[in-house]
């Protein structure tokens, strides 16, 4: 009889429903896969509630008290969770473990009117059977701070947005946007684009010289650079300046000093979002959205043949640089049992460096380090996997020793006039390999065999090379390099960057070409309204402070409320005075070559929702429009005309002559200058 009686209970027990919801139903299905059959996994489908589109849905006079709306769309999948909600004994909330996240399993608590008090979050940075089921075990209350700091970075945006946007709809034209962040980043490319504009390069001379080292130079001779005197560096700026040391030094050169030495390059950090999305674009050429929405699908979950369906890559949204002890302890295993344990490091990685971050997540690392990268590979798709690969390889480098080299350095000395010259060599790959940049490589330098030079004797001076050069003005910003400085200046959050750039990027504020970011003739209109009146807004030390406060908020030491009414005033005083004191400024549209057959002017480029397209500049009277083919620099290889960037009807980039039909020529993959 208590046979029977314990398994009945089991088998109630076994049954009994748990719900979780997370915001994915691609993690929905891993998770599924670990809980079994006593649990029901729903997706939520990202957000469920917020802020009404149609108005700014913060009153002031309601102590900017936030107007939540269920989203349009999303009533039969909150009716669902309420049906699932209603059979289950116990609910739990999945959603991703930042402030964003935190936010929606408010908000879904709010709407499923659930307990307050219940302890129903949980949280994980991986998807795996462990890291589930240990957060099955460990549930606790929804963390208001994570939430009102969400509310107060969500109200700041909305009030920003709402009151700046219709400014610059009716001084510049309609569909334009203001941005807490993206504000800030504008301002950054239009600064640097103003720095390049006034750039007066400067001219300076490199000297180099070419010295007879007998059996040493192997017939080449070594080549020495000039470095000035003794304790002066000195980098000539004119060709008669160049003349004149070399007349001083003469034909020989004597050197003073052979020393050899090592030097170590360290291991990499395991990625951050910041540095995976500069990676990303540095070594695979994606953009900063292409990596987020790929690391995503890595981490809900993708189906790997012989594991069936696992998160890949731990949370994709992080800025710290901390593993845990398990993963840590696999990785070392996995190094010693591949590479040895003399690969292996014997350092705190996780010590980090020093500056402030939330440490809550983990960094972006594999969630199964010991899975061979050919199992994964022969279930990915070509980009999923070189971005896997990316984050595998950087994970196990940090775990493993520094590169080892071997320098050799010589110097030379005529008159009172300094050469030197260098060489390293390679000596213990370490960390190099698995994982190692172009950086990592240009490391290994020779100016020639060094081995032989001795100390005390004087070399002939086959030749003397100089050299003209200008100073270069700064680079253009790329996204990884805009990232970078985003990042420095802590601008923003890890999961505002590529939001940001894509804003950006689809307002027509900035283009991108050749990786390079330039700014448009519209974003320096937006700048300049911006920099003129709302110059706080796009201040960087400005921003900073808000995502500290913010962070503050996070503790619970500043009620996010109290941020809300300090900034509000400031900057309503500041829109009012913008209205009445800003004129309205015309932004010409780009004009192209191409005749409108209609009315025989030169049609501009418009954009739409799908891209670019030509206009006739004489709407109303003339509505003409057609499609914009962007050029290229490539000429045709049957005819010699212009190649042109155009698209198939299913939206396929393909590259087509400019005298079709009279020339056939197309090609989908992109042409060769060769």
């Amino acid at each position: 009889m208590f046979r029977l009686i314990f398994n009945e209970t089991e088998r109630q027990k076994e049954m009994a429903k748990n719900l979780v919801i997370v915001e994915s139903p691609a993690k929905a299905k891993t998770i599924k896969k670990f809980l079994g059959t006593g649990y029901d996994v729903i997706a939520s489908q990202g957000h469920v509630r917020d802020l009404p589109k149609s108005q700014m849905g913060v009153s002031p006079e309601d102590d900017f008290e936030p107007k939540y709306i269920t989203i349009r769309g999303k009533g039969e999948i909150l009716s669902e969770l309420r049906k699932a909600a209603k059979k289950a004994d116990k609910i739990y909330l999945a959603t991703d473990p930042d402030r964003e996240g935190e936010a929606i399993s408010w908000h879904l608590q709010t709407l499923l009117k659930l307990n307050e008090k219940a302890a129903n979050r949980i949280t994980f940075n991986e998807i795996t059977k462990n890291a589930i089921k240990n957060s099955i075990k460990n549930p606790r209350r929804i963390d208001m701070g994570l939430v009102d700091a969400q509310q107060a970075r969500r109200v700041l945006d909305r009030i920003v947005g709402y009151k700046i946007s219709p400014l610059l709809w009716s001084k510049i034209k309609s569909g334009l946007s203001a941005g807490r962040v993206q504000s800030v980043a504008l301002r950054l490319i239009c600064e640097r684009e103003k720095e390049i504009n006034d750039f007066v390069p400067e001219e300076y001379w490199s000297l180099d010289a070419i010295l007879d080292t007998g059996a040493a130079s192997k017939g080449k001779g070594l080549s020495v650079h000039f470095y000035g005197r003794k304790d002066e560096r000195i980098i000539p700026h004119s060709e008669k300046e160049t003349d004149g040391f070399i007349k001083i030094y003469g034909k020989k050169l004597k050197c003073i000093e052979v020393k050899e030495g090592e030097k170590h390059r360290k291991a990499p950090l395991p990625f951050t979002t910041s540095t995976l999305q500069q990676e990303a674009s540095k070594v695979l050429n994606f953009s900063t959205k292409k990596t987020m929405q790929l690391a995503q699908t890595l981490y809900e979950g993708v189906e790997v043949e012989g594991h069936g369906t696992i998160g890949l890559i731990t949370y994709l949204r992080t800025d710290s640089i901390r593993v845990s002890a398990e993963a840590d302890a696999a990785v070392r295993n996995y190094i010693s049992d591949t590479y040895g344990k003399d690969f292996v490091t014997s350092e705190d990685v996780n010590k980090g460096t020093g500056k402030k971050i939330q440490d809550a997540h983990e960094a972006i690392r594999p969630s199964y380090v010991d899975i061979p990268l050919e199992d994964v590979k022969k279930s990915l798709s070509r980009d999923l996997f070189r971005l896997y690969q990316l984050i595998w390889k950087r994970f196990v480098a940090s775990r493993m020793k520094a590169a080892e080299y071997k320098t050799v350095k010589a110097v030379f000395e005529a008159k009172d006039l300094r050469f030197t010259c260098s060489s390293s060599k390679l000596v213990f790959g370490g960390f190099m390999s698995v994982y190692s940049t172009e950086e990592d490589k240009q490391d290994e330098e020779n100016d020639g065999d060094l081995s032989k030079i001795k100390t005390g004797v004087s070399y002939d001076v086959v030749e003397s090379i100089k050299e003209q050069h200008f100073t270069q003005p700064p680079a253009h910003f790329t996204e990884a390099s805009l990232v970078k400085t985003l990042e420095e200046l802590r601008i923003g959050r890890p999961s505002t960057y590529a939001p940001t750039i894509t804003t950006i990027l689809a307002r027509h504020y900035i283009l991108k070409e050749k990786k390079n970011l330039y700014v448009t003739e519209l974003g320096e209109a937006v700048n300049s309204i911006m920099v003129g009146s709302f110059p706080e807004i796009v201040d960087t030390e400005f921003t900073a402070l808000m995502e500290d406060t913010l962070d503050s908020v996070e503790t619970g030491d500043v009620d996010w409320k109290s941020i809300v009414r300090n900034f509000y005033p400031d900057l309503e005083n500041a829109v009012k005075e913008a209205e009445s004191n800003l004129g309205k400024v015309k932004v010409s549209d780009e004009e192209t070559d191409i005749v409108c057959e209609q009315c025989g002017r030169k049609m501009v480029i418009k954009y739409g929702p799908h891209g670019k397209f030509l206009a006739c500049p004489g709407f109303p009277e003339c509505r003409n429009t057609k499609s914009y083919n962007e050029k290229t620099d490539f000429k045709c290889p049957k005819c010699g005309g212009e190649i042109v960037i155009m698209k198939s009807k299913k939206g396929r980039r393909y590259y087509s002559c400019t005298n079709h039909p009279a020339c056939d020529f197309m090609s989908w993959q992109k042409p060769e200058q060769e």
